[in-house]
This record gives structure tokens, C-alpha cells and sequence, in this order.
């Protein structure tokens, strides 16, 4: 994933997101508007079972119970993005953490404008490529990450790809 073509890393928007269309789709637009390209999007719902397994890092830390409640409580939207620094430049454009540091460190960010609290934070992303295999792996067990590299990632690196509105995703032209 790394190396002159397009890294590829997992952005999630959680529920506060897309309980606010407004919300969404600012993001939405500002996912494209960052020339990140959507290779996969969906929106579902998580189970607390499969909320519990997405954060089992954290678990015994004293947000676990509360992130892994607030994730199952609705609908969120999960994307695969293709970037040349995909996991630094969505970690960038999501902002710390914390909102009330986003808002004062960086005003720009997504979390610094939809962010809530610090579990209601709008947006996840992986924190290193390693991570972000996993997690694709994940939320779209299909995905073959080593096929997309050798078969759809010199389409997507040169630009050979359209925006698909109704499907959330870019799509190869010659497809």
C-alpha cells in the first residue's frame, strides 16, 4: 500500500454524522473536495458484538463501554480511500481527537466543525497502514487489497476514474 502508488486506509463517519444529513454530506463533499478517491463506501449498522470487536483495543480503558454503546446506536458510513498518503492525509484532515483540541488547534478540521464530544467525534480513520488492512478487512472481507493494488490502482493513480454519486464510489472508466 505504500510507496509511489496510492495507499489505501479505512474512514468511518460515525452515527452523529449521519444523523445529520448536513453533517454527512459536508464530509462527504470534503472527502472529495481533499482529492481522496472513495474505492468502497457503505453504510450500515453495527452490532454491539461487532462494535466490541472493532474496538477490542481498547477495551479496560474507560471509554470502551461508551464508544462501543455510541457505535451500535445507529447507522454509520464506512469508506475505503485511495490517496498517495491516504492514512496521514485523512488522520490530518479528521483533527485530534479531543474536539475542544481540534477546535483550538485545528479549526478546520472535521471534528473541530461536526465534532460533539470526544466520543461523538464525527470521524475514524486507521492510525498506520498496518491498521488500516485490518480494518478494511473488517468492514469489506471481500476486498482483495492485493488484487485492487495490481489490477485498479494504476487506473486510480492516473486519474482514469469517475465519481459515481449514486454509489458514493469513484469508478475505473475503462470498468
Amino acid at each position: 500500500m505504500a510507496g509511489r502508488g496510492l495507499q489505501l486506509t479505512l474512514a468511518l463517519l460515525k452515527p452523529d454524522a449521519l444523523a445529520h444529513g448536513i453533517a454527512w454530506e459536508a464530509v462527504h463533499q470534503d472527502v472529495l473536495k481533499n482529492k481522496f478517491l472513495i474505492v468502497k463506501s457503505k453504510e450500515l449498522r453495527l452490532k454491539r458484538s461487532d462494535s466490541e470487536r472493532f474496538y477490542a483495543a481498547h477495551k479496560g480503558k474507560f471509554f470502551f463501554q461508551r464508544l462501543v454503546e455510541f457505535m451500535a446506536s445507529g447507522p454509520i458510513r464506512v469508506y475505503v480511500l485511495a490517496h498517495h498518503d491516504a492514512v496521514r492525509g485523512w488522520r490530518e484532515l479528521m483533527g485530534p481527537t479531543k474536539v475542544f483540541r481540534a477546535v483550538h488547534t485545528a479549526p478546520e478540521s472535521i471534528r473541530a466543525c461536526y465534532g460533539l464530544t470526544d466520543t461523538r467525534n464525527t470521524t475514524h480513520g486507521s492510525d498506520s497502514s498496518a491498521s488500516a488492512l485490518q480494518e478494511i478487512s473488517f468492514f469489506f472481507p471481500e476486498f482483495d487489497v492485493a488484487c485492487w493494488c495490481n489490477t485498479w490502482e494504476p487506473a486510480f493513480r492516473a486519474g482514469c476514474v469517475s465519481y459515481h454519486p449514486k454509489l458514493c464510489v469513484h469508478l475505473p472508466l475503462h470498468a
